[in-house]
């Protein structure tokens, strides 16, 4: 056996298996769904991280708490008030309020930005880093198989025809 490799192996033009349909489909509907899961969360999302909402006040009435390996989590469960007659919103959890930042019937601040049983204090939200992470990650998907993909095979095509002379048949 020899060290020699073969001469495709330093050459970024090597020829390349054709993929299969049905993965490129997969991969297709896995960036469809990442797109799907990140687009309606963007809204809610940056209006979060910025404590853009309702303005109002929680007040803590319920501390649940899950222990897992090393750590605790725990959030804090109540109801919403806005400030200037806006609608209460009993049994909402404040984001990212945990066992030492409340106290059982202690009120804070807090912002509704329209999530179903969710309110924010007010330094807002990391959320959007998620959400922006999976929104690329789906169209950088889609962009890889619908655009820079088709884009690499028909540039190797112009190339591999501009090699054969142009593709003139020969007469022999």
């Amino acid at each position: 056996m020899t060290d020699e490799l073969p001469a495709y192996a330093l050459d970024r033009e090597r020829p390349r298996r054709p993929r299969s349909p049905a993965f490129t489909v997969a991969l297709a509907l896995v960036a469809v769904f990442l797109v799907y899961l990140a687009v309606p969360n963007v809204g809610p999302t940056l209006r979060a991280a910025r404590a853009d909402g309702a303005p109002g006040m929680f007040t803590a009435r319920k501390l649940d708490c899950v222990l897992h390996v090393g750590h605790e989590a725990c959030t804090w469960s109540g109801d919403f008030r806005a400030d200037r007659g806006g609608v209460d919103r009993p049994d909402v959890v404040m984001y990212g309020a945990d066992r030492e930042m409340l106290q059982q019937g202690q009120r804070t601040q807090a912002f509704d930005v329209g999530r179903t049983n969710l309110v924010y204090g007010p330094g807002g939200s990391n959320e959007w880093v998620f959400t922006f992470l999976l929104l690329l990650a789906g169209v950088a998907l889609l962009a890889h198989l619908f655009v820079l993909r088709p884009l690499r095979d028909r540039r190797a095509r112009r190339r591999d025809h501009a090699g054969d002379g142009g593709g003139a048949p020969s007469v022999a």
